[in-house]
């Protein structure tokens, strides 16, 4: 049997990892030796990680005895980089850990100065090299042979060999020796692995005191769909699963989620479906994290506003006929307009100006196939290259500049009315350009031998 791990006490005594039990308690007679269970020790860093997530949301799970946070952000959320520090530090002492820990631009420094580290644990910015050169080798994560190695040769320090050439160093140790230099001093990248990846939709919500209370809870659901809400206004997405975590002191995790039959980024509606979930949360000795996540999110629909007021005003309202005689004597009657639906599916008639606000539509407005809300009065002629005929356009000319043509949908078939008159079937693409716009595009008739003068852009969508 051989010793896997010491506390302090034993460590102290002469006990330290890779000594056989019966030595050990020859050293130390009241030794108390406790069987290792398999995988213990790995489960308990992953539950001392989750923990931690009420510092940063960002960890990682550095076995056998690490933890990695990325903490951009975080510290001043506790007064500064060492007041953060030291509370993440003196809370896992006080739970019975033996715990060091450091800070510095990048995961092979921060891991060299929290194991090998001598001076002060925070690392400035940009100063790297002169926190690595007086640590030994194994400060970089080496293997074993190549520490031997490094030994053999003199080599105690990182300053010893730091400043030897790249190819000798490469020759001589590998490329493993370069690849964690290069790590610890930032010029290579060290992806780390994620405990619990980050939705995409994330807001997190600190508390300077625990959360106890019910009104306080509903304050933080409040504060934290402000602010969701509002970034996914702006993208024009809307929630459909919402999860609230909150990470109470004892260490113990509590949630509740909603779900939505639409997409809405509306706070009043999600705060009431989340006021139904409040007393099923236990806040038992505080919350002092919220965590709001938006695992599934699809776009809003947007809604017509009205222009007038939400007291039943129509077009009949006199306020609305007056604000159109200001807006016609400011910018002139024929810059407004309004618009009704006609039974036609030849486009140029499926609609027709109304004459007055009284006038009411003899139809629906057909909302199946989309349309552009800009129309061409007459279809403008444009050059197009297509790979085969019934193929959407790869690029088209309109007014001399050239539009690359990234997304495309269609054919959409509309035949003319033959009983009004006589001509080709167009049919229609729907085309998006490699900057986003938007434009309706159709080809004349059947794919012809001068099919350069087939094609016609026929409206802009918004």
């Amino acid at each position: 049997m051989v010793i896997t791990a010491a506390n302090i006490l034993a460590e102290a005594g002469g006990i330290t990892a890779g000594m056989a039990a019966a030595d050990a308690k020859a050293i130390v007679p009241d030794l108390q030796v406790i069987d290792e269970i398999p995988g213990q020790a790995d489960k308990l860093l992953n539950a001392l990680g989750e923990w931690c997530i009420r510092y940063s949301p960002l960890i990682a799970v550095d076995l056998p005895g690490g933890l990695l946070l990325d903490v951009s952000g975080c510290a001043h959320l506790w007064g500064g980089e060492r007041g953060y520090l030291n509370e993440i530090v003196t809370r896992l002492i006080s739970k019975g850990y033996d715990v060091r820990g450091a800070m510095a631009d990048t995961v092979g420094t921060a891991w060299a100065v929290a194991r090998f580290g001598r001076t002060k644990p925070i690392i400035e910015p940009g100063k790297q090299v002169n926190a690595l050169l007086p640590l030994p080798p194994a400060a970089l994560r080496l293997e074993a042979v190549i520490l031997e190695r490094l030994q053999k040769l003199g080599f105690y320090t990182i300053k010893s060999f730091i400043g030897i050439g790249r190819t000798a160093l490469r020759r001589r140790f590998g490329q493993e020796l370069l690849l964690r230099l290069d790590q610890a001093l930032g010029n290579e990248e060290e992806p780390i692995q994620l405990l619990q990846p980050v939705e995409p939709y994330t807001e997190r919500l600190p508390c300077l005191e625990p959360i106890r209370t019910a009104t306080g809870i509903e304050i933080a659901v409040k504060t934290l769909l402000k602010k969701l809400c509002l970034r996914l206004q702006g993208e024009g997405m809307g929630v459909r699963t919402a999860i609230l975590k909150g990470y109470r002191v004892d260490g113990h995790l509590i949630q509740a989620a909603i779900g939505t039959n639409r997409a809405t980024h509306q706070v009043s509606h999600l705060f009431k479906l989340f006021e139904l979930k409040i007393p099923t949360l236990e806040p038992a000795l505080g919350i002092e994290l919220f965590t709001l996540e938006a695992p599934k999110v699809e776009e809003v629909e947007p809604e017509q506003e009205v222009l007038w007021s939400p007291e039943g005003c129509g077009l009949e309202d006199l306020s609305l006929a007056e604000l159109l005689d200001r807006l016609a004597n400011k910018i002139g009657a024929g810059n407004i307009h309004r618009y009704l639906p006609q039974e036609h599916y030849w486009p140029e008639r499926s609609i027709k100006p109304a004459l007055s606000l009284k006038e009411k539509p003899a139809t629906k407005w057909r909302t199946g196939r989309p349309r552009p809300s800009l129309l061409l009065s007459r279809p403008e002629r444009i050059e197009v290259t297509a790979l085969i005929p019934d193929y959407p356009p790869m690029l088209f000319i309109y007014k001399d500049k050239v539009h690359h043509v990234k997304k495309a949908d269609g054919p959409e078939r509309i035949e003319r009315e033959w009983w009004l008159e006589q001509g080709e079937h167009r049919d229609y693409y729907q085309v998006e350009d490699e900057n986003g716009q938007r434009y309706w595009l159709f080809r004349s008739g059947h794919y012809g031998g001068d099919h350069s003068k087939q094609w016609f852009i026929h409206g802009f969508f918004a």
